[in-house]
């Protein structure tokens, strides 16, 4: 028979279950945080650890871009499949971050050049510091320069690499020597009033400057010497102003050496003082051109061609432009024009002398309409037209709508026939450049003094310069050489 148990075990109530080791292990582990919750809880309690600050919450644009790049990526395998979003606005976001802390560094650079600029600008002779802040608030493009360079200076030099970025800087500013091309006020007010009492208007002197600023690097002791360089050759002020306004370089670009040098090769040509003063004051540009490259050439090239050194001369006064275009490009092109359409090799030149603008006017807008009109409507044959050409080339300076046509409809009028009148102007080219108003008072006077005979048309024609031996020519001619005139007019 079993045991009875003891009384006080009646009310015991056992587990149905054997524990388990670890949970208690598990209870006790947690007790310490238990404890710590408690006393946080607590305000009593004596002793709380202080808790660091909350740190500041991520912006959209981080949030953004770290959870596009957690997302895995997912490649479509079917259509209709499922995709994950691509990360390009989350990649858009954060480029947009990266690009804005770019900025604000940039900028705080930007602002430290800026004070190393002033501070260099401020140990010169230079001004006041409200003039140096103006100065440097207009130097933005040389403040760029200095952050490049002395961010450059840390790659490129290894003995600087070691400064700061506002000692690289402040380095770069004393190497580029622009504290002792600063002038100040009183320095640049010197430099205009003389260049005022010289001929140059004080309302020019801006342009003048901002188009050669290295008059500003001058020393007065300089610019004098420069100045009567060009006075010597007897350039009045208002001559010496205007050049000066019309081309500012020939006075403050070039070198001294430079410059004498070209006047001595262009007094080779005859010129006299006096006579290349008014060629400079005319046309400055002739002191940028290249003795080597563009000079030397031209003049071989025109001696050539039969012009003699005269010949140049009066070419160099009459248009000196002429010595400042490109030989291979615009000035050979229309020589070879003028041998095509007929004119003699030997009296090329003669050509150039004789009306030297004709090389500065455009082949195909000017001197290629002016040979088809007169081989068209003027009624010059094909084998004329190098003649008439040769003979009086101002042609081809005549505007077609405003003096040719207006001539040749003048003689058509008084009954002169087209093939007559081409044969005219092949035997006098002058003829089509006469003034009409003036000319229509001497036609009566002249056929009074004629006398009377049979037909008008011929009369007329006979009173005129090289109608006297054509006036009779069948019309027939006339019109199969208009027709053969138009035909090579079309191959022009």
């Amino acid at each position: 028979m079993a045991a009875t148990l003891p009384h006080s075990h009646l009310h015991l109530h056992l587990p149905l279950r054997t524990p388990d080791p670890s949970s208690r292990r598990r209870h006790r582990f947690r007790l310490p945080s238990l404890v710590a919750a408690s006393r946080l809880q607590n305000p009593t309690t004596a002793t709380h650890p202080v808790l660091p600050p909350p740190a500041p919450a991520p912006s959209a644009a981080l949030l953004a871009a770290e959870g596009a790049s957690l997302a895995p990526r997912r490649e479509h395998r079917f259509s209709g499949s499922v995709s994950t979003p691509t990360g390009s606005a989350a990649a858009g976001g954060l480029a947009e971050a990266e690009d804005a802390v770019l900025r604000r560094a940039l900028e705080v650079r930007r602002a430290v050049a800026a004070e190393v600029l002033v501070a260099a600008l401020s140990g010169g002779k230079v001004g006041g510091l409200t003039y140096i802040n103006n100065l440097t608030a207009r130097m933005g493009l040389f403040v760029d320069r200095i952050v490049v360079e002395a961010a450059a200076m840390r790659r490129d030099r290894p003995d600087l690499a070691h400064m700061s970025f506002n000692a690289r800087a402040k380095v770069y500013i004393q190497e580029s020597g622009l504290v002792e091309l600063v002038k100040s006020f009183e320095e640049l007010e010197e430099i205009i009033d003389y260049l005022e009492s010289c001929g140059v208007r004080r309302d020019w002197i801006g342009y003048v400057v901002s188009r050669c600023p290295q008059l500003l690097n001058l020393s007065m002791d300089e610019l004098e010497t420069r100045v009567r360089f060009y006075t010597d050759m007897g350039m009045d002020e208002k001559d010496f102003g205007t050049m000066v306004y019309d081309y500012p370089r020939v006075l403050g670009f070039l070198s001294l050496e430079e410059m004498n040098s070209k006047v001595q090769y262009l007094k080779e040509f005859g010129l006299s003082n006096e006579e290349l003063g008014r060629l400079l004051a005319f046309k400055p540009q002739l002191m940028a051109c290249s003795i080597e490259e563009r000079w030397k050439p031209l003049v071989k090239y025109l001696y050539h061609l039969n012009v003699s050194r005269d010949g140049m001369k009066r070419m160099l006064l009459v248009q000196p432009t002429i010595f400042c275009l490109d030989l291979e490009t615009v000035i050979a092109p229309k020589v070879q024009f003028l041998q095509d359409i007929g004119v003699r090799s030997d009296a090329i030149g003669n050509v150039l002398v004789k009306f030297p603008p004709v090389l500065t006017y455009s082949l195909y807008k000017k001197i290629r309409p002016v040979v088809i009109f007169l081989l068209t409507k003027g009624g010059v044959k094909q084998d004329d037209i190098g003649k008439v050409i040769a003979l009086d080339p101002q042609l081809l300076g005549c505007s077609i709508a405003h003096k040719l046509e207006v001539s040749v409809k003048y003689f058509r009028s008084l009954g002169i026939y087209h093939f007559v009148l081409g044969q005219m102007v092949a035997d006098f080219p002058a003829l089509l450049r006469y003034n009409v108003d003036i000319l229509k008072p001497k036609i009566p006077v002249l056929e009074a003094c004629n006398g009377a005979t049979t037909e008008r048309p011929h009369r007329i024609s006979t009173l005129l310069p090289g109608g006297q031996d054509r006036a009779s020519a069948p019309n027939i001619s006339g019109q199969q050489d208009q027709h053969e005139a138009a035909v090579h007019a079309d191959r022009i």
